[in-house]
């Protein structure tokens, strides 16, 4: 009896790992994204190049180490001996999103570095998250003493003081009272996995549209679908992707489904528009 073993899609392979939020595998997920850009991409590889990581900075570590000083290793191997940092001279460039480059370069942005400082910290059993800062992806470690937030761009441990400066640029009206905690607990929210990956796929998006790079933003939207299967405007961003690309029956179905799932969206007069200029009515 012939056996057929046929070889899952990225697409595919992608959809398997962020079906469940249950232990969802954060650096695997991430990884994986850059096999639009690096189809040869050998996952294996890439995982096993972090695991070998995980175990020199385990090693250096000696059982009983209280959970600051193994923030401080962590920091001193991943920042120091490693030279992880942010790609300062190339910001916008996607591969800073890809890990597979990212290790190989030791520079990528915030949150690409983010995700592999917290696969090291989780091996050496820090209660670590990323932090979905307004701009500019931040991690945070819980200790007895309270919580270390910690920008992975530059390895920099940021103060409540830092912070206020930070959010003060982005919203110079909001009042900060110092000694209030609260704005600052707004912000320093964590970001589970499946936000990360969506966050990741989003900066690559606005890349490729300010680019007009339709073929791989398809690709992003693509991901970005099967992510977040509830967020209608992900859909809707999908057919408009694939109207560029001259893709106008599938274009059509996204428009569409938008339109029937989204009843209420504020930009359904123009997407009406949009679909009837693409030869399609309304549901």
């Amino acid at each position: 009896m012939a056996l057929n073993f046929s070889i899952p899609t990225t697409l595919a392979y992608f959809s398997a790992l962020v079906q469940s939020d249950e232990h969802f595998p954060l650096l695997e997920a991430a990884a994986c994204l850059a096999h639009d850009e690096y189809p040869e991409l050998d996952m294996e590889q890439v995982l096993a190049d972090v695991d070998r990581m995980a175990a020199r900075l385990e090693r250096r570590v000696a059982p009983g180490t209280s959970a600051l000083e193994r923030v401080r290793a962590l920091n001193q191997f991943f920042f120091g001996d490693l030279g992880f940092g942010g790609n300062v001279n190339d910001y916008y460039n996607p591969d800073n999103s890809h890990l597979n480059v990212v290790l190989h370069t030791r520079r990528g942005i915030p949150i690409s570095l983010a995700v592999i400082w917290l696969e090291l910290a989780q091996g050496l059993g820090l209660e670590a998250e990323g932090v979905g800062f307004p701009g500019h992806f931040l991690v945070q470690i819980t200790l007895p003493g309270g919580k270390v937030v910690i920008d992975p761009f530059s390895g920099q441990s940021l103060s409540r003081s830092d912070l206020r400066e930070r959010i003060a640029e982005i919203h110079p009206n909001l009042p900060l009272r110092e000694g209030s905690d609260l704005p600052l607990a707004l912000y320093l929210q964590s970001c589970r996995p499946r936000q990360i990956i969506a966050r990741m796929l989003r900066n690559l998006q606005e890349i490729h549209r300010s680019q007009q790079d339709w073929p791989r933003l398809l690709a992003v939207q693509e991901r970005l679908v099967i992510l977040l299967p509830q967020a209608w405007e992900e859909v809707r961003d999908r057919g408009l992707t694939l109207a560029e690309l001259g893709e106008r029956q599938r274009a059509r179905q996204d428009l569409s489904l938008y339109l029937r799932e989204a009843p209420h969206a504020g930009d359904r007069q123009a997407m009406a528009e949009r679909l009837a200029d693409l030869g399609g009515g309304l549901p």
